[in-house]
């Protein structure tokens, strides 16, 4: 019998080096450097040509597909298994204690990004193919471990795996939550705008605000430039409201009026309250300074319809499913100036029960008392396996094995995985219930021992699925 504990922690040095290299890339998304080449940028296509290297060095057939998808393969067969990870990371942002693209090693962690989500779970998954090739099992179906570029944003390189290969039988993406996620919310974004129109004689003029990088991502940092000769009254003002709300940031005198700068907390959008959004906590401190116009609407808008309420309670599209849980709403980008106006993203994650259609006409109504126009920018609907599918029961049943948590469900995320692209499709680790989730915030890390159990777990399971009769 194979002992996949010893064979994961073999493996150890080996993986961490793989992983070094894959950190090493800042493989966001940025179609400001897109080519013909690389269709969303060279980073993203970097990330996909190292896994690949990787895979041939490794003996495995690969192949390349316009730098947008590319896969690993292992084994012949009528149906296919898929693995499904992406090479892409989140905008690496702000409060860094250490290079984001310089994997650093301390206290048993590893440090960068993408080390949590998702090129430290991927690659303990290919790890887990790779360890079941080199002991010489064979597979009854063709594995195909496949690597998305742009999972963070559009999923096109994914949508173009989809479009030039067939649906996989069954599979899963190491991407999210172990035990097993079966079930995912309803994904949806909104774009509300304002118009560009203020006094200019008012006392308050509102020059910028800008906060937020990503839709699914807790803004971090809030920035505001105000035209005012109040400065001096609001830079004191400021520094209260921080204080009381034990927040940190800063203002700079300018010679027309002032500066602020907010820092909350980022995180995965589909849990707001994991972080501290410095962009509605930046207007709900605005809101209190007669702003006219659109800048006025726009400020009021976010703090009072958006600020602190991650379950649509005030806009009225609030609901809970008895299996999926909340519907849940971040606030992703804020931005105005006084040529493009003002602009509010909003993503929701919806459980069943709900429409798209009401959600956005919750939305639309709470904007319109603001003179704001909603638009619906992309929707995904919700995904959910039943837990007596065998990619379900087998998964578990392997992770509650190597884990000893022989009580441990299945369960329903706010998260999109590459899984639900696929009728039997699942999200399975790496996170477990007992770390610390650092997925799209500053300091993302991963515990070495959690990705080495992780491999173990990847590798048995992998066994098992791929040798079924």
């Amino acid at each position: 019998m194979t002992n996949w504990d010893q064979l994961a922690k073999d493996y150890k040095e080996d993986y961490l080096n793989d992983l070094k290299e894959l950190i090493a890339i800042d493989s966001e998304r940025n179609d400001a450097e897109a080519t013909d080449e690389f269709p969303l940028g060279p980073g993203p296509a970097k990330g996909l040509l190292k896994y690949l290297e990787i895979g041939e060095r490794d003996g495995f057939k690969v192949k390349n597909l316009d730098n947008l998808v590319g896969y690993i393969e292992y084994g012949t067969g009528d149906k296919t298994f898929a693995i499904l990870v992406h090479a892409d990371v989140m905008p690496a942002g702000e409060g860094w204690n250490t290079d984001p693209f310089e994997m650093t090693i301390k206290d048993g962690k590893v440090y960068g990004r993408g080390t949590s989500d998702d090129k430290g779970p991927g690659l303990a998954a290919y790890y887990g193919l790779k360890m079941m090739k080199d002991q010489g099992i064979e597979p009854n179906c063709k594995i195909r471990f496949i690597i998305g570029t742009d999972e963070e944003s559009n999923w096109t390189g994914m949508k173009h795996y989809f479009e030039l290969e067939p649906e996989p039988d069954f599979g899963f993406s190491p991407d999210g939550q172990f035990p097993v996620i079966n079930g995912e919310k309803g994904n949806t974004t909104f774009e509300t705008t304002f118009g560009n129109q203020q006094d200019e004689s008012a006392d308050y003029f509102l020059a910028d605000f800008n906060a937020g990088l990503r839709e699914n991502m807790v803004p971090r940092d809030a920035f505001a430039e105000i035209k005012t000769s109040f400065k001096d009254q609001m830079a004191e003002e400021f520094s209260t409201f921080m204080q009381d709300r034990k927040l940190d940031g800063g203002s700079e005198i300018t010679e027309d009026g002032i500066r602020l700068h907010l820092i909350g907390k980022s995180a995965h959008g589909m849990e707001p309250r994991n972080g501290v959004n410095g962009g509605t906590f930046m207007a709900n401190f605005l809101r209190g300074y007669d702003f006219s116009g659109d800048a006025k609407n726009f400020i009021k808008f976010v703090a009072e319809f958006l600020h602190g309420d991650s379950r649509a309670n005030r806009i009225g599209a609030s609901h809970t499913d008895e299996i999926m849980g909340d519907l849940t709403m971040n606030v992703g980008i804020l931005k105005f100036n006084p040529t493009d106006g003002g602009f509010v993203n909003t993503n929701f994650r919806y459980p069943k029960g709900i429409t798209v259609k009401e959600i956005g006409d919750h939305l639309s109504q709470a904007a319109k008392v603001m003179d704001g126009i909603v638009e619906n920018t992309d929707d995904m609907e919700a995904h959910y396996v039943d837990p007596s599918q065998p990619i379900v029961n087998k998964l578990l049943n392997v992770y509650r094995e190597r884990t000893g948590k022989t009580d441990a469900q299945p369960g329903v995320v706010g998260g999109g995985t590459y899984g639900r692209l696929m009728k039997y499709g699942v999200a399975f680790g790496a996170d477990f219930p007992w770390t610390e989730n650092t997925m799209h915030q500053a300091n993302e890390y991963q515990v070495i021992d959690d990705l080495l159990l992780a491999m173990a777990i990847y590798g048995q399971s992998i066994n098992e699925l791929a040798t079924l009769e």
